[in-house]
């Protein structure tokens, strides 16, 4: 398909790669459009008609959109913009420069610049920053046959029109009526009569990650956003909700890795952006990592009276490592799943420990039989190698299962309590207390 395409720009065939353009899937244009260079793209959105032109310029990245909006002229921009559902508009208002803003706002409609408006005074990753504001609203006193009517004659514009929301004369939120019952409803019937009262709502100011676990919880396909006073100012769709929650796993495996989250795809993010991501938290763990070093320095005498003890240095820090991992993995998911809170940081911890002892246990007995077996080392060398693994394990599970929960308690992300962390914290520990052990019981 898009060497079709291409083919048909290249020749200058409009005509017919708007009818080709006409019978394919929005979402399948945009995936050709982005393998397209930009100069086409901008060449194959001046033929589109509009509604079609916004509806896949929806589903382009940010980049493009800007580039696009960029090489069209301000009225082809804003008859775009126009098009677009207006969360989708204010999330393109949001990258763009101030004076672009500026410009395209002022061609746009009325209507168009309200929605916008009213969309970006939200904070950023706040329900009211996502939602629509395009939704049907009936009154309670509306007949059936009515409410069918204003469907046909608005729902055309409206992100989706499954839900229609009834509301009071100041625009309080009483309840809702679905399609389906309206359809299957007398004509005659009131719409206070079939509505069902019992709403489950979203206040503005909620966080967004919030929203996803509600939606989950509820298995929604919609949700209404109410304001302080409970008036409708919007909806949140399902579409909305599968990026949000493409974004927060997106920026907790970032974090995880000791990643600064960035918004673009790794294609598209330069060399040097990529660059400054990750270098603060490398030279943060490296100065971090100095401790490990100064502890091996400190106990330069211990090592040089035994120096086999140098060769199961990095098993330990190996091992505590990955066992804090696990730990901290298992949590930081649950914690953003909303499966627990820092309420049951004791429960969890006495898991671990229990967990912990299991593992340190196995991973000793093996380790004490490799080393009798094959290491051939002395049975006091043994024990210290064999007893320093299974405290290591111990100590890594608890830090791998607290610090998450310690980090949501006090505001930061739990992502950053991960295995880059949580590691360094480990290793430093299994040195201690592996020499501590080596000083008791060899005596040295």
């Amino acid at each position: 398909m898009l060497e079709k395409i291409t083919e048909l720009i290249e020749s200058r065939q409009y005509l017919k790669l708007r009818e080709l353009i006409q019978d394919m899937n929005v979402a399948d244009i945009a995936a050709v459009f982005e393998d397209l260079s930009n100069d086409y793209v901008v060449k194959v959105f001046r033929i589109l008609p509009k509604s079609q032109a916004a509806d896949i310029f929806s589903y382009l990245p940010s980049e493009d959109q800007q580039y696009i909006v960029n090489s069209l002229t301000d009225k082809e921009a804003a008859n775009i913009i126009d098009n677009l559902s207006s969360d989708d508009a204010a999330d393109l208002m949001e990258e763009l420069p101030a004076s672009v803003v500026k410009k395209l706002l002022s061609q746009t409609t009325p209507e168009t610049r309200r929605d916008i408006n009213h969309l970006l005074q939200y904070p950023e990753d706040s329900a009211g920053s996502v939602m629509t504001v395009e939704f049907i609203d009936l009154k309670e006193y509306y007949t059936v046959r009515h409410s069918i009517d204003i469907i046909r004659r608005e729902g055309i514009d409206k992100e989706t029109i499954n839900i229609c929301y009834v509301l009071n004369p100041r625009r309080k939120l009483i309840g809702t009526v679905s399609l389906r019952k309206l359809l299957l409803s007398d004509p005659d019937e009131t719409i206070g009569n079939i509505m069902h009262e019992n709403v489950v709502t979203i206040k503005t100011l909620d966080d967004q990650e919030d929203v996803a676990h509600t939606f989950k919880k509820y298995d929604f396909t919609s949700m209404p956003v109410v304001d302080s006073e409970g008036r409708l100012v919007g909806i949140i769709t399902v579409d909305d909700i599968v990026d949000i929650m493409e974004q927060e796993a997106t920026e907790d495996i970032e974090m995880m890795a000791a990643i600064t989250p960035t918004d673009k795809p790794y294609t598209k993010t330069g060399i040097f952006e990529t660059y400054k991501k990750r270098i603060p938290w490398l030279l943060l763990l490296m100065i971090s990592a100095t401790f490990t070093s100064k502890i091996i320095q400190t106990y330069e005498e211990a090592l040089a009276s035994y120096v086999i003890l140098t060769s199961f240095i990095p098993m330990f820090m190996d091992t505590g490592g990955n066992a804090g991992g696990q730990a901290s993995v298992s949590i930081i998911r649950s914690i953003s799943l909303g499966e627990i809170e820092f309420r049951d940081i004791f429960k969890i911890i006495w898991k671990e420990i229990r967990v912990a002892v299991l593992c340190g246990l196995t991973l000793a007995v093996i380790n004490f039989a490799k080393l009798m077996i094959i290491d051939r080392v002395i049975v006091p060398v043994a024990f210290v190698v064999c007893i320093t693994m299974a405290i290591t394990v111990l100590f890594a599970k608890i830090v791998g299962c607290s610090l998450p929960l310690l980090a949501k308690k006090i505001g930061f992300d739990p992502a950053v309590m991960a295995s880059p962390f949580i590691t360094t914290i480990v290793d430093a520990a299994s040195l201690m207390i592996y020499f501590q052990i080596a000083k008791a019981l060899l005596h040295i």
